[in-house]
Order: structure tokens, then C-alpha cells, then sequence
């Protein structure tokens, strides 16, 4: 996806206090700057993000969202070196739960991500900004003027007001090994989609429409 962005326009949303984004990468080289996997961008301080940080040694997943000061933001100790593999990365935010640690939860290939360099937790109730208005990036960052993901994007779902764990879109085989539902049976929300679904197209197959547009560039 490099030099190549995919994205949509979000005229009319609302906050939420639960979401799942769900979606399979493989990385086509080890980066040279910070690579973003998806933004939610409202304005420079109002934005949600996933992306590979400038560190190319040590390529660490960060999950945030920011507006003005941190409504969440897990770095994690993890890195992400591999560039023969696929990683299915799943993002499970739900604030209205008690204990603040299973408010954002990532899971790797099925398995959740307990070690951070950095944590900051949602506080209880907490609303993201993610489906609210402005644009969504796929493999871009407008706030970083660019920052593409280099690599392979799979089967990406967004549930918007649904928090669902990672074993609706994946499941481990009988060999341990951790693969797609390529058809997942979940409630999508109405700023939630499914594209890249088997396939290169970014139409929706959620049956909501929202589909995407893809730039060069």
C-alpha cells in the first residue's frame, strides 16, 4: 500500500463507547518512518489512530486516540519484525466496563496483548470519536502528512457501538493456527464496514454503503 491510501468521508456519526476494528496485515519490508494502519481524523486534535511507530529496530503497535490529552493510548512492548507472516491485529474498546485494563483490548493472531511500554487507560464511560465526523484513513495519516503503510491489507471490519471478541473474525484451526472467518457474524453499526473482503474491492460488505475510495499519491 505504499504511496496508496484508502479512505471515506464521514458526513454524519456519533461517539461511542464501544468498537471493534478488526484486520489482517503483512508488512512488505522493514520501515524507515512511522506507519500508520488506520486514522480517524477529525482535526489535528481530535483524531484516533493505529500505527507502527519511527522506531526501526523496534517497531512497536500504538493504539490512540487523541483530543487534546489521551482518551486512551496502549504502546506495546511487542515488535513487529516479521515480514513473511500475516498478523491479524484486533482492536476491542469498550468503556463501560468496571475494570479499567479490559476497556482496549489488542489481540495478535487470537491472543491478547498484556505487555505496554505506554498505558493509558479509557476512563469508565468514556466516548471515542471514531465514526463520529471527518475522514477515515486506511494505510495513511493525514495528520503525519502521508506516513503510508507499506504492506498487505486484509479483511478489515469496523462495528461501530458493538465491541465484539476476536473470535468472531478469526479461529484457531485444528493445527493451532490462527486463521480468517471470512464471513464474520456480527452487527455492524451504522458507521461500521467490511472491506477488502476476499478480494481487493473497497465496497462495503456490510450492506451499508460505506464504502471507500482509493488514492495515489
Amino acid at each position: 500500500m505504499a504511496n496508496t491510501r484508502i479512505t471515506r468521508n464521514i458526513s454524519s456519526g456519533s461517539t461511542t463507547n464501544k468498537f471493534t476494528l478488526s484486520f489482517w496485515i503483512k508488512k512488505s519490508a522493514t520501515h524507515t518512518n512511522d506507519e500508520w494502519l488506520f486514522e480517524n481524523y477529525n482535526s489535528g486534535s481530535a483524531r484516533t489512530f493505529i500505527r507502527f511507530n519511527t522506531d526501526t529496530a523496534a517497531p512497536r503497535l500504538e493504539v490512540s486516540e487523541y483530543t487534546g490529552t489521551y482518551v486512551f493510548r496502549k504502546i506495546t512492548n511487542r515488535v513487529f519484525r516479521d515480514v513473511a507472516a500475516y498478523y491479524h491485529i484486533h482492536i476491542e474498546f469498550n468503556s463501560t466496563l468496571g475494570t479499567e485494563a479490559d476497556r482496549l483490548k489488542i489481540y495478535i493472531n487470537g491472543v491478547q496483548e498484556t505487555s505496554f511500554a505506554t498505558t493509558n487507560h479509557p476512563a469508565l464511560n468514556a466516548t471515542s470519536i471514531i465514526g463520529n465526523t471527518g475522514n477515515q484513513y486506511l494505510g495513511y495519516s493525514e495528520n503525519s502528512n502521508g506516513a503510508y503503510f507499506s504492506g498487505i491489507m486484509s479483511h478489515i471490519n469496523f462495528t461501530h457501538g458493538y465491541a465484539y471478541a476476536p473470535t468472531s473474525f478469526g479461529e484457531f484451526d485444528a493445527n493451532g493456527v490462527w486463521k480468517i472467518k471470512t464471513s464474520p457474524s456480527v452487527t455492524y453499526g451504522s458507521q461500521g464496514f467490511f472491506i477488502l473482503k476476499d478480494g481487493n474491492s473497497v465496497t462495503d460488505q456490510s450492506g451499508n454503503s460505506n464504502n471507500f475510495t482509493v488514492a495515489s499519491g
